[in-house]
């Protein structure tokens, strides 16, 4: 059973999702609360498998919350959930180290897919908080660009290039595996070394960099 950590100042929304994670069967909620003023003693204490956290909430919010839980020796993903896909803070969770972004209006058997893909170690977006962020992060100016020509994915072998793409494209390590003729098991080592070689620390980053230097 997968340990989620829930995190949203709204009650309603708590008792939805723990509900909706209960009939799913694979998931339950272990522990929550209304904002994030406890979530490091709260990971010690429960060691959740995923920290679902609404982005707005008093005290502290979902982007210091994903600080916070991201800094813990062998943090736990975090996925943000927001109620607009246009919501600016969402930027600033990615930069963060957040590593999936889920509206509020999701459907219940996808909540509970994202949740099982996260604890799986996939990243998982929501198609349109995806086409925001591309947007957002394409347009601002990157501080200590590489120069034109040259390649951030240099360093990669043919086949970690080939892996990059697909995360890229919002597949998960089994469709990967599956596309590539790949056990799971390569892909991961894979993307293991993709994050070291490129100084990435979650998938997001790295298919938000693939797609900012074109190649998807």
């Amino acid at each position: 059973m997968i340990k989620v950590l829930l995190l949203d100042d709204e009650g309603l929304v708590r008792n939805g999702i723990r509900l909706i994670l209960q009939a799913g069967g694979t998931a339950e909620v272990v522990a929550e609360d209304t904002n994030g003023v406890n979530v490091v003693e709260l990971v010690e204490k429960y060691r959740p498998d995923v920290v679902l956290t609404d982005i707005q909430m008093p005290q502290v919010n979902g982007i210091e919350v994903t600080r916070r839980v991201t800094a813990l020796p062998d943090p736990p993903p975090v996925v943000v959930l927001t109620t607009f896909d246009l919501d600016e803070y969402v930027y600033e969770a990615l930069q963060a180290g957040a590593t999936g972004f889920l509206l509020k209006d999701i459907a219940p058997r996808a909540l509970v897919e994202a949740v099982e893909q996260v604890a799986k170690g996939d990243s998982m977006l929501s198609p349109r908080i995806t086409k925001r962020l591309i947007s957002s992060y394409t347009a601002r100016p990157a501080p200590g660009a590489a120069a034109v020509g040259d390649d951030p994915l240099q360093d990669l072998t043919p086949r970690e290039r080939e892996v990059a793409i697909e995360v890229a494209e919002g597949m998960s390590n089994a469709e990967i595996a599956g596309k590539l003729q790949l056990s799971e098991s390569t892909v991961k080592v894979h993307i293991t070394h993709i994050m070291a070689k490129l100084g990435l620390s979650n998938r997001t980053k790295l298919a938000l960099l693939v797609h900012d230097i074109g190649l998807v």
